[in-house]
C-alpha cells in the first residue's frame, strides 16, 4: 500500500514582513540606479580631457548651441516674470509697513541665491533634459548604443561627455542672465506699481547683496547641470519597451531632475548659510 501523500504547505511571509519587503524593493532599486548613474557621471567626467579633440569638438559646439542659445527665449520669459512676481508680492506686503524701498534687496538676494539657479534648472530640465532622454532612449531601443559598443566607441565619450560639458558651461552663464533679467523685472514693477525709482531700487539691491550670494548661486547652477545630464542620459541608456519606454524615460527624467534640484538646492543653501 502506498502511504499517505505528504504535501508541503506554501511558505508565505507574514503580512508585516511582506509589507516591509514590498517597501524595501523600491529603495534597493533606487540605490542601485543611483550608483549606476554616479558611475556613468564619473565615466563622462573622466572623458572631459577629450572635449576639444577633433572628434568631439563639433558635438560640444552643437550642444552649446542647443542648451544655450535655443533656450534663451523660454529662460528670458521665466526670468523676467520671476523677478516681477517677487517684487510685486513682496512689495505689496512691505508697503503696509512703509518699507517698500527694500524690495530691491529682497529681489536681488533671492534671485542670486535661490530663484536664479532654481528657475534656470527647472527650465533646462524640462526642455533640454527631456530632449536628451528622448534622444538617448530612442538610440537605445533601436540598438544604436549597442552598435557603438560593437564598433569599439565609448557611448559615454561620444554621447554623454559633450552634453555634460555643454551643460556645465552654459548653466552658470544662463543663471547670470536669469539673475539680471529677474532684477530688471523687479525694478520695472517697483517703478510702475510701487513708485520706487530705479536709483533707489538698485542702490538698495547692490548695497546688501554679497559676492558670496552670486558664487553660491553659480555653484548650484553647475551642480544642477551635472544632475540634469546625468539623469537624462541614465534614463535614456536604460530605456526599454520601444516608444513606451522612451516616453517613460522622458517623464522620469523631468520628475527626478525636479526633485533633485529642489533637494540639492536646499542642502547647498544650508551648507553655506548655516
Amino acid at each position: 500500500m502506498v502511504g499517505p501523500m505528504i504535501t508541503r504547505e506554501p511558505e508565505f511571509l507574514p503580512p508585516p514582513a511582506n509589507a516591509f519587503a514590498s517597501m524595501g524593493r523600491p529603495v534597493i532599486q533606487a540605490c542601485r540606479d543611483t550608483g549606476r548613474a554616479l558611475v556613468m557621471l564619473l565615466g563622462a567626467i573622466a572623458n572631459l580631457p577629450h572635449v576639444f579633440s577633433k572628434r568631439n569638438r563639433g558635438d560640444v559646439v552643437q550642444q552649446l548651441w542647443q542648451v544655450g542659445l535655443k533656450s534663451l527665449g523660454v529662460v528670458s520669459v521665466v526670468a523676467l516674470f520671476t523677478g516681477m512676481i517677487l517684487a510685486l508680492q513682496v512689495g505689496l506686503e512691505l508697503r503696509r509697513y512703509g518699507q517698500e524701498n527694500n524690495i530691491g534687496m529682497l529681489v536681488c538676494i533671492s534671485m542670486l541665491r535661490e530663484m536664479g539657479p532654481f528657475m534656470t534648472g527647472l527650465v533646462i530640465a524640462a526642455s533640454v533634459g527631456s530632449a536628451i532622454a528622448a534622444q538617448m532612449g530612442t538610440m537605445t531601443v533601436s540598438e544604436e548604443i549597442a552598435a557603438l559598443d560593437v564598433m569599439g566607441i565609448d557611448p559615454l565619450r561620444y554621447l554623454m561627455m559633450p552634453r555634460l560639458a555643454a551643460l556645465a558651461i552654459m548653466m552658470p552663464l544662463l543663471t547670470v542672465y536669469t539673475n539680471l533679467l529677474g532684477i530688471l523685472g523687479g525694478a520695472l514693477v517697483g517703478l510702475t506699481q510701487l513708485g520706487i525709482s530705479y536709483e533707489a531700487y538698485f542702490d538698495n539691491a547692490f548695497r546688501y547683496a554679497e559676492n558670496k550670494d552670486l558664487y553660491v548661486g553659480l555653484f548650484k547652477a553647475f551642480l544642477f547641470g551635472l544632475i540634469i545630464v546625468d539623469v537624462a542620459c541614465y534614463q535614456g541608456f536604460t530605456a526599454t519597451e520601444g516608444a513606451v519606454g522612451v516616453g517613460r524615460a522622458t517623464r522620469r527624467t523631468v520628475i527626478i531632475s525636479f526633485l533633485l534640484i529642489l533637494i540639492i538646492g536646499y542642502f547647498v543653501t544650508r551648507l553655506f548659510y548655516q
